[in-house]
């Protein structure tokens, strides 16, 4: 039986790694990037009007002048206008490009106009490329503005839009089938018996795949019939990159998964972690790549091994890159088992200067944790 760590590692070793494929920018959130991204050009392009305003040369302002003849009117998106006499001043808006001759942009709040005058505040000090993003401060034509393997969320699809890509090398990212198996599970909405439940641990995968941008998915419900079992996974597996099945991988008569697993070519790398919850997780490949993860059918097991285990393993199928685990205080004791991890529910909470801390949440019995 292996230990969280090691069940965490043969994951690694053995996931499946999807292949690379264009995708058009307007697809492109949610995948994991596969390329470098270069900048175009320097960001920004030019030096660049931080306030709307008038701009002029800031030397004149600090000789003591104050009114200023309104000489054009410079709009963003617009050819640069050039300041010909000092004594002059180019109304400005933010965005615009600083208009030849002027280092300086006075806000509109600072100003008053008056017949083609602009008046600047008294307590104005004005100084060279105030209120003016220069040239390049962001970064120079060439620089990698995103590195492979990135996650592309909202801000980074706009990176790639400003570095002027319409098509961008990203990891297809996987058919994944949810499975529930068991008699016992009726769908929600439907008539039950006293001994049934409802099927809810498939919409609590589904819910945490979607959080995490995986798209392609499909679900299934499969009896305890070995027959059924076995055409039905094996069709899934023609089809799907990923099975995550829940139930039927414990110790029970019923528990058919891992045989027809076996049975389907998919090899198992391991069965059983020692934890609690989640004791009886299995996870298998096949010679082409297909990955199975067959989870304990208890609910708080279930999340808890899709947590720690599948959601990182099929951030190492789409080449993400790991993320950095975050440390946070017990707020007190807890007893466990000493020969199993256990992977501890808590309440996380945060003080007046941002300090988080877990608060311990167990059943009250230890007995009573699932598997």
């Amino acid at each position: 039986m292996l230990s969280p760590t090691e069940a965490e590692a043969a994951i690694a070793a053995h996931a499946p790694r999807l292949p690379v494929i264009p995708v058009a920018l307007r697809d492109a959130a949610g995948c994991v990037l596969r390329q470098p991204v270069r900048a175009e050009r320097d960001q920004p392009p030019f030096d660049r009007v931080a306030m709307d305003g008038i701009a002029l040369a800031s030397a004149t302002l600090q000789r003591g002048q104050r009114d200023f003849r309104v000489a054009g009117t410079q709009a963003a998106g617009a050819p640069p206008l050039a300041l010909a006499d000092d004594n002059d001043c180019i109304e400005i808006m933010t965005g615009a490009m600083l208009p030849a001759g002027c280092d300086c942009v006075i806000p509109v709040e600072r100003i008053t106009l008056c017949d083609g005058i602009a008046h600047v505040a008294n307590d104005v000090v004005a100084a060279p490329w105030l209120n003016l993003h220069r040239r390049g401060i962001d970064c120079r034509a060439g620089d990698e503005v995103l590195h492979s393997n990135t996650h592309l969320g909202a801000p980074e699809v706009a990176v790639l839009a400003s570095a002027g890509l319409v098509h961008v090398q990203v990891t297809r990212m996987p058919r994944i089938v949810v499975i529930s198996t068991g008699d016992e599970l009726i769908e929600p909405g439907q008539p039950l018996s006293d001994w049934q439940i409802r099927r809810s641990n498939v919409y609590g995968v589904l819910a945490a795949l979607r959080n995490h941008g995986y798209a392609r998915l499909a679900d299934d419900h499969i009896v305890d019939d070995q027959t059924v079992l076995r055409e039905r996974l094996r069709k899934h597996l023609e089809n799907a990159d990923v099975l995550i099945l829940s139930g039927g991988v414990s110790m029970g008569k019923f528990d058919f998964v891992p045989g027809i697993l076996d049975a389907l070519g998919v090899r198992q790398v391991f069965h059983k972690i020692a934890q609690r919850p989640g004791k009886p997780m299995w996870f298998g490949v096949r010679d082409d790549g297909k990955a199975v993860y067959a989870l304990p059918g208890n609910p708080v097991s279930t999340l808890v091994c899709m947590a720690r285990y599948v959601l990182p393993g099929l951030r190492i199928a789409v080449g993400a890159v790991d993320r950095a685990s975050e440390m946070v205080r017990l707020t007190s004791e807890t007893k466990v088992l000493p020969t199993l991890s256990t992977l501890l529910p808590v309440r996380i909470t945060s003080d007046a200067s941002g300090q988080l801390s877990a608060t311990p949440s167990l059943p009250k019995a230890p007995e009573t944790l699932p598997r």
